[in-house]
């Protein structure tokens, strides 16, 4: 029974990092702003940390079966 949460956490959490990091690398590869108003080299620094995160977060949730 425990594990259901846990497979349902890990999958939205790897879910959502694959596809902010797929997202940040595009826009950053056609030279495109990751964010408005914010400086290119914060932001896609800020996306792909969060990205790198939420992929942790969701390995860490897969680990806890």
């Amino acid at each position: 029974m425990e594990s259901g949460p846990a497979i349902f956490a890990g999958m939205v959490f790897c879910l959502f990092g694959a596809a902010l990091l797929a997202w940040t690398v595009t826009r950053a590869r056609q030279h495109r702003p990751v964010a408005q108003g914010v400086s290119p080299v914060a932001s896609v620094t800020v996306a792909g940390l969060v990205a790198v995160t939420a992929l942790a977060l969701g390995a860490w949730c897969f680990t806890r079966l």
